[in-house]
């Protein structure tokens, strides 16, 4: 079996050229004020998305016919984690979530009509899209079984009802990809403007990250009339197709998010490296030292595991069992780097000086987002359980 870890010289270019944009043309704007308290404004996302659009790298993971790079699962690990060391770069090159995820579902399940409506402007960075799913109690969270939203035929239409909430970038989206079940068929996905009559945003809840566009939200659907060609895929395969979606957007969140902490480790190896006490540079002292060469070993397995699963994917598998592995491995190695680089920093590591404090508030939610790590952990857990080859 040959394992070949080397770059091929087209994703070693890409890389550099990221890398550059972000240092280039991203970093700087990290200051800018156009900001609510919920996100980067509408206006620093279209100019973000213009500079990445003039350098050739805007949605390099989506196909070429609407606009991309059609990169693999593998070329967005090194791409990803290239932008996600400024937490605005995801949002310049429109590989953030949950648009990301959407893209993709999109590309692998919509009509070739839904693609043109949908896909194409989304692509484009010309409208924002959200994806709902979770349901306050007693709806589905963690578990999706527990769906209460509903969907109800009514002649050529369906008509949907339900409340959503932690729903990622629904003030200002464009359209809703919405969960509802239908009766005797089971959960479906469909399609909605989400300036519909019968779709309120209700609030945009407070929270730790400030990363995202529109914030998270609470949604309800109260009498919401969709027609048949809304519908998204088939009737009954909500949950299927939730598959579809959730193991690819689950591994890019680990390569965005690892590219941030490599920000923040670069920041605290710069101030152990300046930074002097009791005689010499902190770095030279063991309680700091270790904790850096703690961040090199968890970045490195980090990085390890999402370029298999993203390998696996690539060979046609859903990867089901590795993007929860990687998931876990990821989310929590990142939270460890980001915390001792808040560490290393002292108290510039709890103030606005650098942007590390920024990337641990940021970050903490992504153990919580798309399954926390106890689910994953259960998952991973059954299907050892159910394995009977000896192995």
């Amino acid at each position: 079996m040959a394992i070949d870890f080397e770059l091929p010289s087209d994703l070693a270019a890409l890389q550099a050229r990221i890398r550059r944009f972000i240092a280039d043309e991203v970093i700087p704007l990290e200051s800018d004020v156009r900001r609510t308290p919920h996100g980067p404004s509408e206006d620093l996302r279209r100019e973000l998305n213009d500079k990445a659009r003039s350098a050739g790298l805007l949605a390099p993971h989506v196909a070429r016919e609407y606009g991309g790079l059609a990169l693999t699962h593998v070329g967005r690990a090194i791409a990803f984690e290239e932008a996600g060391y400024s937490l605005l770069g995801p949002l310049a090159l429109n590989a953030f979530a949950p648009d990301e995820g959407n893209m993709h579902l999109l590309d692998a399940v919509a009509t070739r009509e839904q693609k043109e409506r949908w896909l194409r402007p989304l692509a484009a960075g010309t409208i924002r899209s959200c994806f709902c799913m979770t349901e306050p109690p007693p709806g589905a969270g963690s578990d999706p079984s527990m769906l209460m939203s509903t969907a109800k035929p009514d002649g050529h239409d369906y008509v949907i009802d339900g409340g959503k909430w932690f729903i990622t970038g629904a003030d200002g989206a464009a359209f809703a990809i919405i969960m509802a079940r239908v009766e005797g068929a089971g959960a479906t996905m469909f399609l909605s403007d989400m300036n519909a009559a019968g779709v309120v945003v209700e609030r945009t809840m407070s929270t730790l990250d400030e990363c995202f566009p529109g914030g998270h939200a609470v949604v309800r659907f109260d009498g919401l009339r969709v027609p048949g060609d809304a519908v998204l895929g088939e009737v009954g395969k909500g949950f299927r197709y939730a598959q579809v979606r959730l193991s690819p957007a689950r591994l890019t969140h680990c390569m965005r998010w690892l590219g941030a902490v490599r920000r923040a480790h670069d920041v605290a190896v710069d101030y152990a490296r300046r930074r002097h006490a009791f005689g010499k540079r902190i770095g030279d002292h063991e309680g700091i030292g270790f904790m850096l060469a703690d961040n090199e070993m968890d970045m490195h397995v980090a990085r390890l595991a999402i370029w298999h699963c993203a390998w696996l994917l690539d060979q046609g598998d859903l990867a089901l069992h590795e993007s929860s592995r990687a998931k876990v491995i990821v989310s929590e190695a990142a939270w460890r780097v980001a915390d001792r680089c808040v560490q290393v920093l002292g108290g510039q590591g709890v103030t606005n000086e650098t942007v590390v404090a920024r990337i641990f508030a940021d970050l903490r939610a992504f153990r919580i987002y798309d399954g926390p790590s106890e689910v994953h952990r259960f998952s991973i857990a059954r299907r050892i359980l159910r394995d009977d080859s000896g192995a």
